[in-house]
């Protein structure tokens, strides 16, 4: 049982409370002869989710001879790539081209957030998935952060983290997010650090029982945790007589490693620049700076914080919001400008440090946006055609893969299901798709069904 529910920081990846790492520890050493081995690629993944569902015609498929009405108000401007256009407020994207492969023809049948969200990160429908949304719980499938850890062998870092928070409505979290029938050692990391929460009340978590119950700003998150833990087990191992995987457990959140990865200010200053001295360019960077310490998978949840300390989906742009129309809350600087300014430094980076190919960088939703704008001159649920986009890690760049009808409203070529998405990062992390996940009752399940893109590689 979580401490004040989904609201509390969760650190189940390193089996904080309830969620024993010790266990962790202890079934590793029995687990490695399921393990596939791993061919792909790509080393470890960035998925940038884009909660809300970001609207294909106003970002990388735009319709400019759509009807009124249709077409974006938004212009469409070249890329490097000839042939291949975006969203006149995307020109740091358009530098990145080359490297990227625009998947415009995802589809699925739901128009709803939850059972969207939860089938574009398990691969599996549920279609009873409705408000209330906090509907978490140990029959679910395991997501694809879940599926990566529990085929990935113990290191000095988790295999996979959630930052800055986990997807869900103001103190909720969402079905889909997390490890399911895997059980809490699998469960990511999830990290609350933001610089829009500063000013809210501090997180919770709940400790191990030889250790008291702490609290910690959300602004400093993870490195706060680990430095508290650290300072907490030195006073507590000699006199508590800690077990070899307890003592184990403690040292891994006390690791350089660890403190590393999550301080910021190691950065160059220009860096920070660079990303966006905001909540969604540092979490880009600090995703980079995760990879790079080991974390295999990070995946990015894009939200908003009103000042009122509710959650927005933002890229779920029906309009109006905060005064603003659906079109403009794109140009908000929770939207496309971070998002461009982000993903850019990111590109930058990886491919300065070498790291490209070894990384996979993802972009999708839970579903794309209606053909048609709507009276706030935005756009709704629309799960039937929505883009993606894929770089690094193997992909070969300067692609668009399928294409969408005169309206973006339906796959004209190469449909592409959520389930595909998955098997795609599964293949470029050498994650086999046809992989068996074992339940409590020792039951198969395949991991996903899909096909890997196979072609956008190479």
């Amino acid at each position: 049982m979580l401490h004040r529910r989904d609201a509390m920081m969760r650190l189940g990846q390193f089996g904080l409370g309830s969620l024993s790492l010790p266990g962790l520890l202890r079934a590793e050493q029995t687990r490695g002869k399921s393990t596939p081995s791993r061919t792909g690629s790509a080393k470890s993944c960035i998925l940038i989710y884009l909660w809300g569902g970001p609207p294909q015609q106003d970002m990388w498929d735009m319709k400019p001879l759509a009807a009124e009405g249709i077409r974006s108000q938004f212009q469409p401007i070249p890329t490097v790539v000839p042939g291949i256009d975006v969203c006149e407020h995307m020109p740091l994207f358009a530098r990145h081209t080359d490297k990227t492969a625009i998947i415009r023809s995802l589809t699925h049948d739901s128009n709803n957030h939850e059972p969207s969200v939860y089938r574009t990160l398990t691969g599996r429908i549920n279609n009873t998935l409705v408000v209330p949304r906090n509907q978490r719980n140990r029959n679910d499938f395991p997501n694809l952060g879940s599926v990566i850890s529990y085929f990935t062998p113990l290191g000095a870092m988790p295999a996979a983290a959630t930052i800055p928070r986990p997807i869900g409505h103001d103190g909720s979290t969402y079905s889909g997010t997390y490890a399911g029938f895997l059980g809490g050692r699998y469960d990511p990391m999830e990290v609350a650090a933001a610089e829009e929460t500063k000013e809210k009340p501090t997180h919770s978590i709940v400790l191990p029982p030889e250790i008291s119950e702490t609290r910690l700003l959300a602004r400093r998150g993870m490195l706060n945790v680990i430095e508290e833990m650290d300072q907490r087990y030195q006073s507590e191992k000699g006199a508590r007589g800690l077990d070899s995987y307890r003592e184990q457990a403690f040292g891994m959140l006390s690791s350089p490693v660890a403190k590393r990865a999550f301080n910021l200010d190691l950065e160059d200053p220009r860096t920070r620049d660079r990303y966006g001295r905001n909540e969604y360019g540092e979490s880009i960077l600090l995703a980079r700076r995760l990879v790079e310490s080991g974390v295999r998978l990070v995946t990015i949840s894009w939200m908003y914080i009103q000042k009122g300390g509710n959650v927005a989906n933002v890229w779920d742009n029906h309009g109006p919001f905060e005064g603003l129309t659906g079109t403009n809350m794109l140009k908000a600087h929770y939207c496309l400008p971070s998002l461009d300014q982000g993903f850019s430094a990111l590109m930058d980076d990886l491919k300065s440090r070498g790291l490209l190919d070894e990384t996979l960088v993802a972009m999708w939703g839970e579903f794309g946006r209606t053909p048609k704008l709507n009276a706030s001159q935005g756009r709704d649920h629309w799960g039937a055609c929505q883009s993606a986009v894929l770089a690094g890690g193997g992909i070969r760049g300067g692609q668009v893969y399928g294409s969408s009808d005169k309206d973006a409203a339906y796959p004209a070529t190469n449909p592409v299901s959520p389930e595909d998405m998955l098997a795609t990062v599964y293949h470029a992390l050498g994650i086999p798709e046809d992989a068996e996940l074992r339940d409590p009752l020792n039951r198969p399940h395949r991991l996903v069904d899909g096909r890997p893109l196979t072609e956008l590689f190479g």
